[in-house]
């Protein structure tokens, strides 16, 4: 039978301990120090035990002092209340939280075989620094974007192959009929907008998009709030209770979408989502003659940010779904680790039309496979101070109304 042997430490300053006969203690050469036994295993013991995760006020996040702390505990800094086997929970959830690790493969697109892309021209806008592929037969004039002339720039090259394309579906006459529709009802457009818009200008372009699938694991903090306020004869109360609540879980993405270019605004391009991802085809060039293409300036590396902000805001609003009875739910924090990640390359179909007026430029755009629109429109200020005119004087009208039957009873 083997006997376990323990060496001991001095814990005053690390040298070796050896026992005494004469004391019966363990005494340190080096310093003179002397300990009972159970003194020094005690001791031992209690540097074993592994270390509990630091306790803070789930409210205010302040450090809590948990020695000798049972059943429940009161934040010293915000005066909050905790259960002790809560924040205990909490404190161990809090250590085992992650970084985000939202790393892509990014290898989308393909290169261009020998001789596929020699129907191709590249045609440039001085004026915005937008580049347009078109098929020689479209022979585009004007930028889709800022409506200033083109200029053919020679034959197209490089960059990658799409992996993907939307073919339109909304043709330019339902492109124009969508805008004209657009502009029904607006009693404050000014009529001089509707009448010299040159909707037939409209433009259709493939609008070069990044997409992103991946698998999340996540795990998301909330600040839950419940509020109560009652009342008595000289005041008014308002109590407002603070709960941390934590989700987690995993959640699928596919083709998250990412516009590949700087000319196109971000804003407006997902204002006009969704596009049905079912009707992509492999592409083809047979899909660009009659329209225009945007030649990436961001590349799949370059959109990983934004596609995270997207899987981050979306995952935060699924869990937050699963969040009730509460009268606020805020998140405060999230980590989200991704795997299975991948890019592709692909051309969705947009409708835009720009057009100035006053001095300002307007920018529509129409999605090319449902017709949904997006974009900003002037007001007749003229038309404006009418109808608030006329919606203030109603007003006035109904309160001397009533005021005069209220004098009459």
């Amino acid at each position: 039978m083997e006997a376990t042997i323990n060496t001991y430490q001095c814990p005053a300053c690390t040298g070796p301990l050896h026992f005494a006969a004469g004391s019966g203690k363990l005494e340190c050469e080096y310093c003179g120090s002397s300990y009972e036994v159970a003194e020094v295993e005690a001791f031992y013991a209690k540097k074993n035990t592994p270390a509990q995760p630091e306790l803070t006020c789930p409210a205010c996040n302040a450090a809590l002092n948990s020695e000798g702390m049972s059943g429940e505990a009161t934040c010293p800094s915000c005066g909050a209340e905790f259960q002790m086997e809560d924040l205990r929970t909490y404190a161990a959830q809090m250590a085992e939280k992650h970084d985000d690790n939202m790393n892509w493969d990014t290898k989308a697109g393909s290169p261009w075989q020998e001789g596929e892309a020699d129907g191709l021209r590249i045609y440039g806008c001085k004026q915005c620094g937008g580049e347009i592929v078109a098929d020689e037969t479209t022979g585009a004039t004007h930028c889709p974007y800022c409506g200033n002339p083109v200029v053919l720039a020679g034959h197209f090259t490089g960059l990658l192959k799409p992996d993907l394309v939307i073919p339109f579906k909304v043709d330019k006459k339902a492109a124009i009929a969508a805008l004209q529709n657009h502009y029904k009802g607006k009693t404050l457009l000014p009529k001089v907008f509707k009448d010299q818009n040159h909707i037939e200008e409209v433009k259709g372009l493939y609008v070069p998009v990044w997409l992103f699938d991946a698998d999340a694991d996540a795990n998301v903090e909330y600040d839950a709030t419940r509020v109560r306020r009652w009342s008595d004869s000289d005041y008014e109360y308002t109590e407002t209770r603070h709960y941390a609540v934590i989700r987690g879980g995993g959640i699928g993405f596919e083709n998250v979408p990412v516009d590949g270019s700087t000319k196109m605004n971000d804003a407006l391009m997902e204002s006009i989502e969704p596009f049905d991802i079912s009707d992509a085809v492999p592409f083809k060039t047979a899909y660009l003659p009659g329209y225009m293409a945007d030649k990436y300036d961001v590349d799949a590396r370059e959109s990983i940010d934004r596609a995270n902000q997207r899987i981050k805001q979306s995952t935060e609003d699924a869990f937050r779904s699963t969040v009730m009875g509460y009268t606020s739910v805020t998140a405060v924090d999230s980590n989200i680790r991704l795997q299975n990640s991948k890019a592709r390359y692909a051309l969705y179909p947009v409708w835009i039309l720009n057009t100035d007026w006053n001095g300002q430029k307007f920018t529509f755009a129409i999605n090319g496979q449902t017709g949904k629109i997006a974009g900003d429109l002037p007001m007749d200020k003229g038309a404006f101070w009418k109808w608030l005119l006329g919606v203030s004087g109603a007003a006035t009208a109904a309160a001397f109304a009533i005021s005069y039957l209220m004098w009459l009873l």
